[in-house]
């Protein structure tokens, strides 16, 4: 069996693209110092409103725009009831995933199997005929490439920009932002709603783009990957993006091996993106628990050395 590395890498970047989007939006909310655990249902709803505006109205760029709008208005309802009500926010990320795939199967109710305009790619078709270089960087549509540079503007933007400040000041301490006079609440609510519209965005790609149909439960844990993610790139945009691309990689690969019929059960190829996620988020757990435990006596050597 030989798997061609171009046809590879081009797959795990569409893979990945919507997961990349929803990782990013949820960095930003928990940035602020939010956790918002909806992030598959907001996923769910933006792939359903996508989904049916394209069929509607024929119009890629209304179906994205419908896709982050329905996402962004079910984030509201968390921002609203851990915001202004006080809600617990496990608990209340908990009940929106419910409720999104719950709304999302109603709203999608005849919608299997409808026909939707395809999307264009932005780029020429003689570049996209590049050999190796076409298909993996000038290939892919538009949404792809606004992921890629989504993760480099919000670097800097949350590195780099006094609106980045203002949040991490938010997400680190509440108390201090609020006593400089910044709206602790607008700020957030702000935040979850770029959550919830980058998570929409990543769904509408999944049922526009990706798979060109509306499937109901069609995110199957993408949301849940994209939680992973944050915290496996330490909340980092940089590293998510390689989170991303990993499970991207996987994702394909596997598709690939069962195309190719080898002898490995199809369920075991199927649970291997989320195995392999699993993983690394428990290598990377033990080091920071090591990391912890050594630096109490990290600092009592220091101390001592300079006392």
């Amino acid at each position: 069996m030989i798997i061609d590395p171009v046809t590879l890498i081009v797959a795990l970047i569409t893979i990945s693209t919507p997961v990349l989007l929803a990782a990013l939006g949820e960095l930003v909310v928990e940035k602020a110092g939010v956790l918002n655990l909806g992030v598959e249902g907001m996923m769910i709803m933006g792939a359903v409103c996508g989904f049916i505006v394209a069929n509607l109205t024929g119009s890629p760029t209304l179906a994205f725009l419908a896709g982050m709008l329905g996402a962004a208005l079910l984030s509201s309802i968390f921002a609203i009831l851990t915001q202004l009500l006080m809600s617990n926010q496990v608990a209340t990320g908990l009940a929106l995933t419910l409720f999104g795939l719950g709304l999302a199967a109603l709203l999608g109710v005849g919608y299997e199997g409808q026909p939707i305009p395809e999307v264009a790619k932005p780029l020429p078709a003689s570049l996209r005929e590049i050999p190796v270089i076409g298909p993996i960087f000038l290939g892919h549509d538009l949404v792809t490439y606004i992921a890629i540079f989504a993760v480099f503007g919000l670097w800097y933007i949350l590195w780099h920009t006094r609106l980045g400040l203002i949040i991490r000041a938010v997400g680190e301490s509440h108390d201090a932002a609020h006593a400089l006079g910044y709206k602790v609440v607008r700020i957030r609510f702000a935040a979850i709603l770029f959550g919830g519209a980058m998570a929409g965005l990543g769904g509408a790609f999944l049922s526009v783009i990706y798979v060109e149909n509306w499937v109901q439960g069609m995110t199957a844990g993408a949301g849940w990957i994209a939680l992973a993610l944050v915290v496996f790139a330490a909340w980092k945009p940089g590293r998510v993006l390689f989170g991303a691309w990993l499970f991207g990689g996987i994702a394909a690969l596997q598709l690939r091996l069962q195309a190719a019929e080898v002898g490995v059960p199809v369920a075991l190829l199927d649970a291997s993106p989320y195995l392999v996620t699993i993983i690394v988020l428990v290598v990377m757990s033990s080091d920071r628990a090591k990391t912890a435990l050594n630096a109490p006596a990290a600092l009592g050597k220091t101390f001592h050395a300079t006392g």
